[in-house]
């Protein structure tokens, strides 16, 4: 059996904390009737809109089943309305979703910026930031074997 790399490490390290911190999020969101989610699909229409169902599953990390799942909840819940423009359907906030999300995202930001402002300084915290985005960057360009 071959030995971790530092590489697969630090991707090991990056999925437990992302799944530690959603799980987290979930729970300290619920207070707000809404899911980590939810909450960044709401945060994506709220800075596009309108914007297509594809656009939106573009945006966010919900596959396209599940954006159309939570879309059908999110409609149904009234934070957003869907209209149709010929052959278009846009989605948008509804002003009960906007203010669903306004209530929510000081609180979320300061929660999600806890994990880092707790343990790291101001610099730790800007090459943390410089490395992971060097990291996303590549990965986007990045092609399978």
């Amino acid at each position: 059996m071959q030995k971790n790399t530092l590489g697969s490490l630090i991707w090991l390290r990056l999925v437990r904390f992302t799944h530690q911190s959603n799980q987290l999020s979930n729970e300290f969101l619920k207070q707000f009737d809404l899911t980590t989610a939810q909450f960044d699909v709401l945060m994506q229409i709220s800075v596009y809109q309108p914007l297509t169902q594809s656009e939106l599953a573009e945006k966010v990390t919900v596959t396209q089943g599940g954006i159309s799942r939570m879309l059908v909840r999110l409609e149904k819940e009234k934070y957003i309305e869907r209209q149709q423009q010929w052959k278009t359907k846009t989605i948008r906030l509804t002003e009960k979703g906007e203010k669903a999300l306004s209530k929510a995202t000081l609180h979320q930001i300061a929660f999600q910026s806890s994990f880092f402002d707790e343990v790291l300084d101001e610099e730790e915290k800007k090459t943390l930031y410089r490395l992971m985005t060097r990291v996303h960057k590549h990965s986007q360009k990045k092609e399978l074997p």
